[in-house]
């Protein structure tokens, strides 16, 4: 992962389930050097919680979306 470079937004799983969890995602966010996450895959998982998780421990942007959200980049 430390060697894509130019990443402005990932899909990230947070559940743990099967998946990485909340912390995982923060790192493998950090590691990418991504712009921006959207959280996916959290069932049992609160993606407001991530949002605030991965602002605090980095500039990237968490970006929560509802089911059938959907996110524009301009």
């Amino acid at each position: 992962m430390r060697r894509l470079s130019q990443v402005d937004v990932a899909l990230l799983p947070i559940g743990g389930t099967y998946t990485m969890d909340m912390d995982d995602a923060v790192r493998a966010a950090r590691a990418i050097k991504v712009a921006a996450v959207i959280p996916m895959h959290h069932l049992k998982a609160d993606p407001g919680e991530f949002k605030k998780k991965i602002e605090a421990k980095s500039d990237i942007r968490g970006l929560p979306l509802r089911i059938g959200g959907v996110y524009r980049m301009i």
